[in-house]
């Protein structure tokens, strides 16, 4: 089990040295007793949100409509959270209001999974009031109480459902899965925003391929085209393609555009753009992954290295690095390997890596025109063939000849 490091050990001493009790709670408490690493850590108090502040020198009131307060040490930063139960969610997101309480299992109820709905104290009692640790070792995701209740609180519920799967290695309970397919339409509410971002980390999970379990239940419900039924069934979790994208390495653009090409091999959109742009990616990844999908979904890519640096020259590194992800996903081989080792050993696929530069051809006395351009072209063109040649004298020479 991973230790309380000093900082979130001495939170939890003031807080109960004041008076007041104190608590490890949901993700940080999970990966603990897991022996994951922690990024963030949580604590649950009976103090509300004015006396946090008062006992300690920086702090700073990050969600107090629903009593968090981070507090700053030198460790890091540790949010601190009043015990609450929530009220309605109207919105599917937030509950519109909460109730500050004494009691921890009113607190520990309302949260999404048994796995997260777990407290202990600083001195090491766990409160596990719905067998949160039994499903840690049956490596299991469960809600807590009934599925459908958690789903219609917050609807993001499913995709972090499938999330914790993928990122744990966790199976998910079969009745919780059960009302995820029956919830699913509940998403389309959703903001692209929260749909991106737990998209984005299935896809960056050690299990990728749970992406297509979200599609085929229905996840991305009024997101994509409607199954047609002359798919190629790829975005069934077992099918190679979806698998091939853990190969890849942890790069959101790569995967993403992996992502796309297996969507639109599957006719469930018909733009990769229009996918990316609706889920508000940034217009850079938008462009990469877009470029890449598209030349991945035209043709195989080639495998030879002249042709690679072509590719390159005509879409960029990153398109191409996206392109060749998705073709290795698609069509498995070594795609990405390749256009890797061009891009590191430094060689050339772009007029701004020749020897030679238009100011060079100008003081030879060629006239900035566009034949300018086509003779840097034809130099290039020759130097992708021909690495061995990209020196200034060379290149120099070959300018001269008609």
């Amino acid at each position: 089990m991973t230790c309380i490091p000093e900082h979130v050990r001495g939170i939890l001493n003031t807080l109960e040295s004041g008076g007041f009790k104190a608590w490890l709670v949901g993700g940080c408490l999970r990966d603990m007793l897991l022996g994951r690493t922690i990024h963030d850590w949580d604590v649950a108090t009976s103090a509300r949100g004015a006396e946090i502040v008062s006992l300690f020198p920086k702090t700073v009131e990050t969600g107090a409509r629903f009593g968090t307060v981070t507090v700053i040490t030198s460790g890091g930063l540790v949010e601190v959270t009043t015990l609450r139960s929530d009220g309605v969610y109207s919105d599917r997101r937030r509950p519109d209001e909460v109730h500050f309480v004494d009691d921890l299992l009113e607190d520990l109820k309302r949260r999404d999974f048994t796995v997260n709905a777990m407290a202990m104290t600083g001195a090491g009692g766990l409160s596990d009031p719905f067998d949160g640790q039994g499903d840690l070792e049956r490596r299991l995701i469960r809600c807590v109480g009934r599925p459908e209740d958690r789903f219609s609180e917050d609807a993001l519920r499913m995709f972090r459902a499938l999330r914790f799967s993928a990122q744990l290695g966790f199976d998910i309970e079969s009745l919780t899965m059960a009302a995820i397919g029956r919830c699913a339409p509940l998403c389309a509410a959703l903001s692209a925003e929260r749909v991106r971002d737990e998209t984005e980390k299935i896809l960056l999970s050690p299990r990728p391929e749970l992406v297509g379990a979200a599609v085929s239940l229905g996840l991305f419900e009024g997101r994509l085209d409607k199954a047609d039924g002359q798919s190629a069934d790829l975005l069934d979790v077992q099918s190679p393609a979806l698998r091939r994208i853990a190969g890849l390495p942890e790069d959101n653009r790569l995967r993403w555009s992996s992502f796309c090409a297996v969507l639109q091999s599957n006719r469930r959109t018909a733009s990769a753009r229009d996918f990316l742009r609706a889920m508000h990616l940034d217009a850079k990844t938008v462009r990469s992954c877009a470029a890449g999908a598209e030349t991945a979904l035209a043709a195989p890519l080639p495998k030879d290295r002249p042709a690679l640096k072509r590719l390159l020259s005509h879409i960029g590194p990153d398109a191409a690095r996206c392109a060749a992800a998705a073709d290795v996903v698609l069509r498995g081989g070594d795609t990405l390997r390749r256009i890797e080792e061009v891009i590191s050993g430094g060689e050339c696929f772009s007029i701004a890596q020749l020897a030679v530069t238009g100011d060079d051809l100008i003081a030879m006395g060629i006239a900035p025109s566009r034949q300018l351009g086509a003779i840097l072209n034809k130099l290039l063109d020759h130097v992708i063939d021909h690495p061995e040649d990209n020196k200034r004298e060379v290149l120099m020479k070959r300018a001269q000849k008609p």
